[in-house]
């Protein structure tokens, strides 16, 4: 078989898909009993599955599909690169045209001095570049104890070995003897689940205080970096107190420590500026970038690295890393015409003065819902957390995630993609929605809360841990 065959019968797909595709992050046994639900096309802020239902998809795919699927413009740009130059690559003293363009732009649009980009395919081979660079530049300036990075629990930044030691998620690191060496996490700033009585301000000094301890229990001498997403992603859309990052700041600037934004997410307008850093008024010296560089219709991603640290680096001799696809030429101007679009169709400033305000207006209602302990949004991001009690922010006495799993299935038997992160129901839909498909989306979302509060309390599942 050579060809692509949406036409055979969902059955069939299903038991091809289940007999060949190993699925990230699934338990394939599991989902070879039950079929994988087959995706077939997609326009706007929709897709299609093989049986023909419209699906609203609140997740932009996997949080990178920003300017909505079917955009001809990027698959036209597509096709003429790959006649004109399919591939080739930057290592041995060769560039070519849109690497050059799209590191020039990239430059262009990051904050303060962040002018150097060095390509990889996906944000967690970029993570993993991060580690070397941190590590190299420390070791080139006479100080090669300073190794150690430091990051978060429930943090994600990939799933690499690099990438999943940086991030701070337990399952991943019973899986392949993780984290790797001289990487260390501390808390997260998570005020809901873990804040207790303390206000929200007073939970996130506290909690970005917990960098400086680390500092000075490792000693300086011995830290690289610390690294961090503006707004965590994967672990639950966690949206900092107001009193993290600035304290997290004035902790970097006091200390020799490299700070790296992990912007794979938060990147390119989903919080309504270019860069979640500068929605949060962070000052990083490198950025993680992929995801929205090319809306998702080409594997692409990037570290943007300051003047500092680059000039150290290319001062140093060879730096010896790169990957085959780094800088390829069809996803370059694929992201380039990417971003030419969210800037000439002011993408950003219709998320930041229209939809923005309206999903956090219409997202906040949802706290009303007997099953909602809390609804927040920032930008084109919105959580609810799911709780027996409202008053006490009380877990589930089932196992964790047992709640969300059933909320996520009413969400897709409803057709609408809203993820699951423990007993947390997640969104981050394509930057391009409207302000009637973000009533689809909550009114999809209502329905789906209430039948599965119904089958909570049928089953008897409405009790705290």
């Amino acid at each position: 078989m050579n060809k692509i065959t949406n036409h055979l019968p969902t059955k069939e797909l299903q038991a091809l898909d289940a007999a060949h595709h190993m699925h990230p992050f699934t338990a394939g046994a599991e989902l070879a009993a039950k079929g994988a639900r087959v995706i077939t096309k997609a326009k706007g802020v929709f897709l299609t599955d093989s049986e023909g239902n419209e699906i609203l998809d609140g997740m932009s795919g996997l949080w990178c599909v920003s300017i909505g699927y079917g955009r001809e413009e990027l698959a036209n740009v597509a096709a003429q690169q790959m006649t004109q130059l399919p591939y080739y690559n930057t290592f041995f003293q060769t560039t070519h045209v849109p690497a050059i363009a799209l590191s020039a732009r990239l430059a262009e649009l990051a904050p303060g001095d962040l002018n150097h980009v060095f390509f990889a395919g996906s944000g967690s081979e970029a993570n993993d570049t991060n580690i070397r660079l941190v590590r190299h530049y420390w070791s080139a300036k006479g100080k090669p104890s300073k190794k150690v990075i430091i990051s978060r629990k429930n943090a994600y930044h990939g799933s690499t070995m690099g990438g999943a030691s940086l991030g701070g998620m337990k399952p991943m690191h019973e899986q392949g003897g993780l984290p790797i060496p001289d990487i260390t996490h501390i808390d997260q700033p998570h005020w809901y689940e873990e804040g207790g009585n303390k206000t929200p301000e007073e939970f996130g000094l506290e909690r970005a205080r917990q960098l400086e301890a680390k500092i000075k229990e490792l000693g300086e001498d011995k830290v690289a970096a610390f690294i961090a997403e503006p707004i965590q992603g994967a672990g639950g859309i966690v949206i900092p107190p107001t009193t993290y990052w600035p304290e997290i700041q004035r902790i970097c600037d006091k200390y020799e420590i490299l700070l790296i934004a992990d912007e794979v997410i938060c990147g390119f307008g989903r919080t309504g500026n270019w860069f979640g850093c500068q929605s949060l008024n962070i000052r990083p010296h490198i950025m993680t970038v992929a995801k929205g560089l090319s809306s998702g219709y080409v594997p692409i991603a990037a570290s943007i690295v300051c003047d500092e640290v680059a000039k150290v680096i290319d001062e140093a001799g060879d730096f010896n890393h790169g990957y085959t696809f780094s800088g390829h030429p069809v996803a370059c101007a694929v992201s380039l015409e990417n971003l030419r679009i969210i800037e000439e169709e002011k993408i950003l400033e219709n998320v930041r003065d229209v939809t923005a305000p309206y999903l956090a207006k219409k997202w906040a209602t949802l706290a009303d819902h007997p099953l909602v302990g809390e609804a927040r949004s920032f930008g084109m991001l919105a959580t609810i957390a799911l709780t027996p009690d409202k008053k006490t922010r009380a877990q589930f006495a089932s196992d964790t995630g047992d709640v969300g799993l059933r909320c996520r299935e009413r969400c897709f038997q409803n057709n609408l993609v809203m993820r699951h992160v423990g007993d947390r129901m997640i969104i981050a839909p394509p930057l391009v929605i409207t302000t009637d498909e973000i009533d689809t989306l909550v009114a999809r979302a209502i329905k789906s809360l209430d039948e599965t509060y119904a089958g909570l309390q049928a089953d008897g599942m409405l009790t705290a841990a």
